[in-house]
């Protein structure tokens, strides 16, 4: 048998560091990063490894993706497949996880799945992946996922499948907010009893089924419907908002920098 290859590099104190400048990037650029209240990863057993398969909307994901991994998944080390040329570009990730696949090559879906079942060989770590792997609108029907995606339950038969949909949406702020959902966890034990052409077929069926209940609730603009994983800068800004500051102050009221509250389900999460 030949000698399972390392798994791509991954420097602990460096995730740690990248994890918490996304996490005040995210914050000062966005308003909101929220999870629906029915898509919280699942909490119960999570032993063995974790896929994690998303739709790819916008150049977002990266870091809402780091964000998602650092605080909702601590306890694992998380890995991501990245464009070669992309990682070429934006060298630093390699350390934070990523390792390069050549989607213009037919060495693409080699490295991929030599990549991923290094990663995929201890139960604590998650593999993310855009499994679109290109900018996709989230109307978009078919969602057109890689095959690759399919094929890593032969290479870890103890893996779950979690397919997360990714959305971006302006409400009543300035900055615009980030919505996730995760869907029902797919063993992939399961996937395997599956031809490859119907295994791929139930993660799209799945990955859809979750993308189109998050869509209602983002055209719903309802944030109860959500709990705010983080909570970023409200309001204006600038001499705008120190008019109304002052403004308030002087008639003895609180200042509150948002265009409206959000009423309950405004909590933030923290871990």
């Amino acid at each position: 048998m030949p000698a399972r290859p390392p798994p791509p590099a991954r420097s602990g104190p460096l995730w740690r560091f990248m994890s918490a400048y996304f996490d005040r990037f995210v914050r000062r650029h966005l308003n909101a990063l929220r999870v629906a209240r029915w898509g919280a990863p699942p909490a119960g057993d999570r032993r063995g490894p974790l896929v994690i398969y998303a739709n790819h909307p916008a150049w977002w994901d990266a870091a809402t993706l780091i964000v998602a991994a650092a605080r909702l998944f601590p306890e694992r080390e998380s890995f991501a497949p990245i464009d070669a040329a992309m990682l070429e570009k934006y060298g630093i990730f390699r350390k934070l996880g990523a390792f390069p696949v050549d989607l213009d090559s037919s060495r693409g879906a080699a490295q991929f799945l030599s990549a991923a079942r290094a990663i995929l060989a201890r139960p604590d770590r998650v593999l993310w992946i855009t499994a679109q792997g290109r900018f996709a609108d989230v109307r978009v029907r078919p969602l057109g996922l890689k095959p690759g995606v399919a094929r890593l339950a032969e290479i870890a038969p103890e893996a779950t499948f979690l397919p997360l949909a990714v959305e971006y949406a302006f409400w009543d702020e300035r900055g615009a907010e980030a919505f996730l959902a995760f869907g029902a966890p797919l063993p992939a034990a399961d996937l395997l009893a599956l031809p490859r052409p119907e295994r791929l077929a139930r993660l799209e069926a799945a990955l859809t089924a979750t993308l189109d209940r998050l869509s209602a609730d983002v055209i719903a603009r309802d944030a109860a419907r959500f709990e705010t994983l983080l909570a970023g800068r409200r309001g204006v800004g600038g001499i705008y908002d120190g008019w109304r500051r002052l403004a308030a102050a002087l008639t003895g009221r609180r200042f509150e920098p948002g265009h409206r509250d959000d009423g309950p389900g405004q909590e933030t999460r923290t871990r």
